[in-house]
């Protein structure tokens, strides 16, 4: 899988460079601006993953799509979070806020693997990815999961669960009969299964599910504090990289 980092910070991009690395990925090329890239683009095969900053030394990256139809995914990594929704009109896989966090770095790249098969000479078909992001209300999303209790699998229908969250390398599914059932499955498996107007990841341990909030207050750093209809096991906090996606999928 050839891989392209277009990034104007140096330490930014060798560090990058090494996160790749440690999940076993390479960067085969480096670009550092918006011309260069433009050239690059017009005279070279085109990548299959590109790990894009949007502030370059001479403007910003969406000026290279005015310029060539880049045939690649795209993830982009920036130090603001004012252009996600620009970002994600462009068919981007994710937005990485800069320091960029290893475990989310393999989440992104998860989701680009789950959306391109892994096979030889395949490329990947952009409008596909456009109808996954930009419309995916026309998905199928899980309705059901099942839960092992005892010697019996418990149904848990979706529109029961409060939220699902990480404990202990565990998932859970926290419902509104104030139990809480272990599933065999990851919140990062659960990114792609569940509906996404129903259900938002606030953090890293956390996705809840819009028809169950009761409260939400303002909480420390810029951050939200989420109060559940029933669950009161742990407190929710909406991560402050996360917090303006989150207002915006509530309205």
């Amino acid at each position: 899988m050839k891989t392209l980092i277009i990034e104007d910070e140096k330490p930014s991009a060798r560090r990058l460079s090494r996160l790749l690395q440690k999940i076993g990925m390479d960067a085969a090329v480096l670009l550092h601006s918006v011309k260069e890239s433009i050239e690059w683009f017009q005279n070279n095969d085109h990548p299959d993953l590109i790990f894009l900053d949007i502030q370059l030394s001479d403007g910003l990256s969406f000026e290279i799509f005015d310029h060539v139809k880049v045939k690649s995914a795209i993830i982009f990594t920036t130090a603001y979070d004012e252009y996600a929704l620009q970002a994600f009109k462009l068919n981007s896989i994710d937005y990485l806020l800069k320091p960029i966090d290893e475990e989310e770095l393999e989440v992104a790249v998860a989701k680009y693997k789950s959306l391109r098969p892994e096979k030889e000479g395949f490329t990947l078909d952009f409008d596909d990815i456009k109808k996954l992001l930009v419309n995916p209300l026309e998905r199928e999303f899980k309705k059901r999961f099942t839960a092992k209790v005892g010697q019996h699998l418990k149904i848990l229908n979706a529109e029961e669960i409060e939220c699902f969250y990480s404990e202990n390398k565990g998932t859970y599914a926290a419902t509104t009969d104030s139990r809480n059932y272990l599933l065999d499955t990851t919140l990062e498996n659960l990114e792609e299964e569940l509906e996404p107007k129903d259900f938002f990841r606030v953090s890293r341990k956390f996705y809840v599910n819009i028809n169950h909030i009761k409260d939400i207050i303002s909480y420390s750093n810029s951050r939200l504090k989420i109060k559940l209809n029933h669950f009161s096991e742990q407190e929710i906090i909406v991560s402050r990289e996360r917090v303006k996606d989150f207002k915006l999928w509530l309205e």
